[in-house]
């Protein structure tokens, strides 16, 4: 076995009932759960047993989804699986930094939770979506959606899948050209139109409001999603300009690939990033901790491979 990579999962996967067998393990985790149901009451309430609706909104969905990916870590750690470096989709990187000693726990539940308020403020003042658009490579969809208004190619998720973010009619049309391209295009259960100049105000806010936190440089290797590189230099720059920025997640498995990484395990809702990384690097091992069952089936298999 080479590297291990925790790889935090993006907005899109949240579902009713997420975290809860990992709450009930009890121990550091239902304390620290416990200790963000102070900083932010209802969170627990939401997670467990909120609509879908409910969850699909920005400012619920986040410090929801942070709870899980931060839960299944410290699951892993208290099992004796440890990550050599991290990564995160978009409100992922939050929970990634946070992992790699970048801050602490429950501050990075109090930065995911105004992350998450300004982002949702800055959705109200424009009708937006996102879409990704499957088997067509990124320049042509970066060519095709730049006719389009404000309409943006923001997330370059692997070889065959690029996301488009922008005002809501142009998505909506943009669906028969990316048919007429050969593609195929997916609504997102997000909404906003994210990592797009939708979210300039939001990335502004947001960096005012990292001033009032001890943020370090990270003690393990955590990839940005804005470089595709490792964090160095100013932590609270880079996530700032994160919200308003591509993810240029397929360059970041890549590199991390390059670099030594050979096993990357999901934390939180879904598999989506394990669908992405094996098809952007075939020979990758993928596993995924969302819950108790999936916990001890990674814990097995990680340890098999060892």
């Amino acid at each position: 076995m080479g590297k291990i990579a925790f790889v935090f999962s993006g907005q899109g996967a949240q579902y009713s009932g997420m975290g809860k067998s990992l709450y009930d393990l009890g121990g550091e985790i239902k304390r620290f759960y416990d200790e963000c149901e102070v900083i932010r009451p209802g969170t627990i309430k939401q997670s467990f047993s909120g609509s879908a609706d409910e969850l699909k909104m920005t400012v619920n969905t986040q410090p929801c989804m942070y709870l899980v990916e931060i839960a299944a870590a410290m699951a892993l750690n208290s099992n004796g699986i440890f990550a050599d470096g991290c990564a995160g989709f978009s409100l992922g990187e939050i929970s990634a930094l946070a992992y790699g000693g970048a801050y602490s726990y429950t501050d990075g539940f109090k930065i995911v939770t105004k992350r998450a308020e300004y982002m949702s403020e800055a959705t109200e003042e424009n009708d937006t979506s996102m879409a990704a658009v499957m088997k067509l490579d990124g320049d042509s969809v970066v060519a095709a959606a730049s006719r389009y208004e404000k309409l943006y190619a923001v997330n370059f998720n692997c070889p065959s899948q690029i996301v488009v973010s922008g005002l809501r009619t142009s998505v909506e049309k943009f669906k028969d050209e990316v048919s007429a391209m050969g593609g195929k295009m997916i609504p997102l259960k997000v909404s906003a139109a994210f990592h797009s100049p939708f979210m300039a105000k939001a990335s502004d806010r947001f960096r005012d409001e990292l001033k009032k936190y001890d943020i370090s440089e990270p003690k393990l290797p955590v990839y940005s999603n804005v470089t595709g590189r490792p964090y160095g230099g100013d932590v609270s720059e880079s996530l700032a300009l994160q919200i308003k920025s591509p993810v240029k997640w397929q360059k970041l498995i890549e590199n991390m690939t390059a670099d030594g990484f050979t096993d990357f395990i999901e934390l939180g809702p879904g598999k989506t990033l394990c669908k992405l990384i094996t098809k952007t690097c075939a020979n990758a091992r993928v596993y995924s901790v969302e819950d108790g069952e999936s916990l001890s089936k990674t814990l097995s298999e990680v340890k098999a491979n060892a």
